[in-house]
């Protein structure tokens, strides 16, 4: 497709879904518990799942066809602005989170701590506006984004004017990597107009992002905002120091971003690795980092519970989280024969256990390689491996990868599946989908695994030359 067609085409897309939202998007007076067939039933379903449907086809199609065609990185920034237009100024879109945010923001701002408890003990004015499943649990979110939620809340009293604040928090995050990811990318040797491509021109930036608030594009943009200080300045004390404290921030909105901290030590080292090195150069990020995490929590008036607070995200099951489909999957076959097991924990906890193993694994083979590049499979492991799995979550190795991975763009292709997982109103089609969803979910992991250890054997073995030489 030449440059200039995508260009319009992705935008005709990202108009077709403001109209989507608008028709049946994400309002706070909608129904709560909707399916697929009672908004196909409900006034203007058809089209809102055909405007929802085409526009994001058209999107993605633009996006993945220039996915190695980026003429500039002025080009990439520009088309990518214009495609975000149509989203700034829709009802939100694609996730009701943006409401739980201003009702976990009045509680802080009413004296109570949202991670003691749910929002439905204010009670918040809000309260209809948010799923059921979220009213009493704690807020999963870290103390910098309870902070601010209060701040907005306190500073626009009503609910329509919180979520315009939040958005544009988003949009301030997404600019933030606009700004930030050209660093990265030179110095991993990609070409920045690529890494602005595949970064900024997702649908899952759009929807989920700009038009759904959500605070992944904060953390995201404080994320690279870190790692570019560490990229560009290594073995300077005082810029790592804070590129620890822009990382720090970040862990602050969601702790996701501590996985990187490890990987982001490394890449501050001014020369090969060796542990005086390691210690030397590393050491200020991590101390900034877990400063500023400790330092925003007291200052906050707040404590550590946000991190009990993840534990209400297993509340969810959805086929989109690797280690839930093979316990679902399990589940399934055994009914075949005539047992009922409930193989689901026993599969989450194997998957983080493997992510724990990873996680380790990456970080000792980044040490003679490119950290930044292994931070970002941190990140995918971290997503795939997790209990639960939102489309949106792979925003986050997406934006490290989009910089930092010179060849393939398998990443992109996974988050090209996850703009068509959630409808316009919040609707998740992960849950009425389980069967084919977790079998097929469960033979792509297989897949990938042998996959992944035949190449490793294959690494390993030497080549007819070598074989001679010895």
């Amino acid at each position: 497709m030449p440059h200039h067609l995508a260009r319009w085409t992705g935008l005709t897309g990202s108009l077709l879904l403001a109209v989507s939202a608008y028709l049946g998007g994400a309002f706070p007076t909608g129904d709560l518990r909707p399916t697929p067939l009672s908004i196909w039933q409900g006034p203007n379903g058809p089209l809102i799942i055909a405007a929802w449907l085409l526009g994001t086809a058209l999107m993605a199609w633009a996006w993945w066809s220039m996915r190695d065609r980026v003429p500039s990185a002025r080009w990439a920034l520009v088309t990518a602005g214009l495609w975000l237009l149509p989203l700034l100024v829709i009802p939100p879109m694609a996730s009701r989170d943006v409401y739980a945010y201003a009702c976990q923001g009045a509680s802080f701002a009413n004296g109570i701590s949202p991670y003691e408890q749910g929002v439905s003990a204010l009670p918040c004015p809000w309260l209809d506006s948010i799923s059921y499943i979220w009213r009493d649990t704690p807020a999963p979110y870290g103390p910098l984004f309870v902070v601010l939620a209060g701040a907005v809340v306190k500073a626009t009293g009503s609910l329509t004017a919180a979520v315009v604040a939040f958005r544009l928090l988003a949009v301030a995050g997404v600019a933030l990597i606009a700004a930030c990811l050209p660093v990265l990318a030179r110095r991993c040797g990609v070409p920045v107009g690529r890494a602005l491509w595949l970064a900024l021109a997702s649908p899952l930036i759009g929807v989920h992002l700009v038009a759904g608030a959500h605070n992944d594009a904060l953390m995201v943009g404080l994320l690279v905002a870190g790692l570019a200080v560490v990229a560009a300045r290594p073995g300077r004390p005082g810029l790592l120091l804070a590129g620890g404290v822009l990382l720090g921030l970040a862990v602050s909105i969601k702790i996701t971003g501590l996985v990187v901290i490890p990987f982001a030590a490394l890449a501050a080292m001014a020369g090969p690795y060796r542990i005086r090195t390691l210690l030397r150069d590393g050491a200020p990020v991590v101390v900034g980092a877990v400063a500023t995490i400790v330092g925003v929590t007291y200052v906050g008036g707040l404590d550590f519970g946000w991190i009990g607070g993840l534990e209400s995200g297993g509340d969810v099951i959805a086929w989109t989280s690797p280690s839930t489909a093979v316990g679902q999957t399990i589940g399934y076959v055994a009914v075949i024969f005539g047992v009922h097991l409930d193989a689901l924990p026993v599969a989450r906890a194997v998957g983080l256990v493997t992510l724990a193993v990873l996680l380790v694994w990456f970080w000792w083979r980044a040490r003679t390689r490119e950290p930044l590049f292994y931070a970002g499979l941190a990140l995918a492991a971290t997503v795939a491996l997790s209990p639960i799995v939102h489309p949106w979550y792979w925003i986050w190795p997406l934006t490290v990868l989009a910089a930092t991975a010179r060849r393939g763009t398998w990443f992109a292709g996974i988050a090209l599946v996850g703009s068509f997982l959630v409808l316009p109103d919040g609707t998740g089609l992960a849950r009425y989908t389980k069967v084919p969803g977790a079998p097929l979910m469960t033979l792509l992991l297989i897949w990938a695994v042998v996959r992944w250890v035949r190449a490793a054997r294959a690494d390993r073995t030497p080549t007819p030359a070598a074989a001679g030489a010895d």
